[in-house]
């Protein structure tokens, strides 16, 4: 130890504590470089008259992953139910493994992990398409509860809009093309997880837990997440709304974006006009609409 600098003795501790755990959670008795962790912990842990150097860091060690665990538990409980506890377990070491928290807040420990399940579906068993999906609401409600909140479009904006207007969506607006309903899922599923909770309201402890048994009929959604008061809600919306506001998402002009948004559309030339009244009525009365960013910015 005291040939040691600290910026070594610090790299060395981190290895250590990011080491996965063993299927018993506890530490590794070697780690991947084939190093004794006995040996390993006593180059910078001391023992003291009731622990050893390898039970005192391997407290460090159970506690990062317990931690970090539970986080993802908490960021996708229904995910986690969709699974099976066993099988969400594996996943999240597996994909902390990989992407291992970089970030001062926990918020953004599942920033990566749609995608990362889309590159390891062995991990999600039968049921992949609808897993991921749920995961997708899932981080979706992440974000929208966190993202900032930027000024709407006044009326008298709205009433000015052309074929040429540029506009914005709201941050914390989140746009899903999902295979299943997965937003009825979702809500079931936390309605479970709130139900498992104490009288006292506090979490009851992440114990195994069986994939849960759901009838699910494949059918193509398009949500909306957004944010209103504090809270959270789901807007079911049609695809020619998911497709003309991601198309406005993207920077197209009002005029451009309408017209990806009718693209293979069964709403015929005569309906458009009214229905281009609703969805404007609803997406002005929920603020989605914004001024571009590069407006904001000049």
């Amino acid at each position: 130890m005291s040939g040691m600098s600290l910026e070594t003795m610090q790299r060395r501790m981190l290895a250590a504590v990011m080491q996965p755990l063993t299927p018993e959670d506890t530490m590794r008795e070697r780690n991947e470089a084939g190093e004794r962790m006995a040996d390993v912990a006593a180059e910078f842990v001391a023992p003291n008259d009731r622990l050893t150097a390898f039970e005192r860091l391997e407290i460090y060690n159970r506690q990062y992953w317990f931690r970090l665990l539970g986080a993802l538990g908490e960021d996708f409980p229904a995910l986690r139910r969709v699974l099976g506890s066993r099988r969400f377990d594996a996943l999240a070491v597996a994909y902390l493994k990989e992407h291992p928290s970089r970030s001062f807040t926990l918020r953004n420990l599942g920033r990566e992990l749609v995608g990362w399940m889309r590159k390891h579906p062995e991990y999600l068993g039968r049921r992949k398409r609808l897993a991921l999906d749920v995961a997708r609401v899932e981080w979706a409600c992440v974000e929208a509860f966190d993202n900032g909140e930027l000024a709407p479009l006044t009326a008298e904006e709205i009433g000015d809009l052309h074929g040429g207007s540029r506009l914005g969506l709201q941050a914390h607006l989140q746009l899903l093309e999902l295979d299943f309903p997965a937003d009825d899922v979702v809500l079931e599923l936390h309605q479970r997880e709130r139900k498992g909770a104490s009288e006292g309201g506090a979490r009851p402890e992440m114990g195994e837990m069986k994939p849960e048994a759901l009838d699910v009929e494949r059918r193509r959604t398009w949500l909306a997440v957004h944010r209103a008061d504090g809270s959270l809600y789901y807007r079911r919306i049609t695809k020619e709304e998911y497709q003309t506001l991601t198309a406005l998402g993207r920077g197209l002009g009002l005029g451009e974006a309408l017209g990806a948004g009718f693209r293979r559309s069964r709403i015929g030339p005569a309906e458009r006009p009214a229905a281009l009244q609703e969805w404007f009525a609803h997406w002005a009365g929920l603020s989605w609409l914004t001024k571009p960013e590069i407006e904001e910015r000049a």
